[in-house]
């Protein structure tokens, strides 16, 4: 079967033939549709994270997904139906651990879990897969052409249940909040806080982009408001906007965790999702303290997301504007054409390998 992989010791993705895999028992063969891009797949490129997994010589990319249900072999499901797998599994030669037993396999700490296609295990960017079902997340017919994007809406859903879980001694209205980052992360949680259930009146999205742009374009038709980094740094938002109730950072660029801390309203929240590359930098760590303390404020950082939050983020995106998805994915490229899929540039949002259709 055709996948997308790279091989050790190689820095690009590309076209590889493998044996279609046998479901063992308790496990069912899924035909992949389709599988976005992210930073995260860069990074796994790169050498810069994660890691292969064992005895083979390449890792097969791809933890965003949706699917179809070929065989069940067995298992309770049914042949045909529309299903997302989740990323994180027990290590190889365990069946489960205390985190995964518990629903919480997004808090396992490393050593405690394998990612498919990041961490230690094969991912999904192949034209079938095997998973057992307490890993796939059944979505509706619908969801074909855009199922993928559930998994890293779920990673935010994680981060707003947490904002409010960290928030959770006292009464806690938000009403403002920025996104840092106008990448598909930043976009997709910026969509999600206009949504009509959601409680954030005021949204901005910081990226560092000259109009005419699609980001800034998709942003201001959510009903966002565009904050251009190079005029306006994170430390001063607050001045030129208004303090933030919520900051969720999604740029990986180290100086925004602590620059965050100034965008915050007093009991604001801060949620860490990039991850950055090692930095050494000077911080006024007494001022750092200070404002922390004397505010009432938070900051905390989140990877990963569970089942219930994948059965969050199915209900949010249905909420989604009908044009949005049209406008987001910019590219949807065949396996033979995969490496292009991978290509950055300043018309690029999202990008998706399409191995089969519904």
């Amino acid at each position: 079967m055709k996948a997308i992989a790279v091989k050790t010791d190689e820095s690009r993705p590309q076209l590889i033939d493998v044996p279609v895999p046998e479901p063992k028992e308790g496990e069912a063969l899924l035909r992949t549709l389709r599988v976005g891009i992210d930073g995260t797949d860069h990074e796994v490129i790169r050498g810069n994270h994660g890691g292969f997994p064992e005895d083979d010589g390449y890792q097969i990319l791809g933890h965003e997904a949706v699917a179809v249900v070929e065989d069940s072999n067995g298992t309770a499901l049914e042949e045909g139906q529309l299903v997302v797998p989740t990323v994180r599994r027990p290590p190889a030669g365990t069946e489960t651990n205390r985190y995964f037993e518990r629903g919480e396999p997004d808090m396992a700490p490393e050593g405690h879990y394998v990612e498919r296609g990041i961490v230690g295990a094969h991912g999904y960017m192949s034209e079938f897969f095997t998973s057992k079902p307490e890993f796939l997340v059944n979505v509706p017919d619908s969801f074909a052409k855009f199922g993928f994007l559930v998994e890293p809406v779920s990673n935010s859903e994680k981060a707003f249940e947490h904002a409010y879980a960290s928030r959770s001694a006292f009464t806690w209205e938000p009403e403002s909040a920025v996104v840092l980052g106008n990448g598909p992360l930043g976009l997709l949680t910026l969509a999600m806080l206009e949504t009509s259930t959601s409680p954030f009146d005021r949204n901005y999205c910081l990226g560092r982009r000259d109009r005419p742009d699609p980001t800034v374009d998709i942003i201001e038709r959510l009903g966002g408001t565009y904050v251009d980094s190079r005029d306006t740094p994170v430390s001063e938002i607050a001045a030129v906007h208004e303090p933030m109730d919520f900051v969720y950072e999604a740029t990986g660029y180290a100086k925004h965790a602590f620059e965050t801390v100034d965008a915050l309203a007093p009991n604001g929240v801060g949620a860490l999702l990039g991850i950055p590359s090692d930095w050494e930098f000077e911080v006024d760590g007494g001022s750092l303290h200070r404002n922390l303390v004397l505010e009432n404020k938070a900051l905390f950082g989140s990877v990963n997301s569970n089942y219930e939050q994948y059965e969050a983020a199915i209900d949010r995106l249905k909420e989604f504007p009908e044009w949005f998805v049209d406008e987001f994915i910019t590219g949807v490229y065949s396996p033979e054409n995969a490496e292009a899929a991978f290509e950055d540039g300043d018309g690029v949002i999202k990008t998706v390998v399409e191995f089969d259709t519904r």
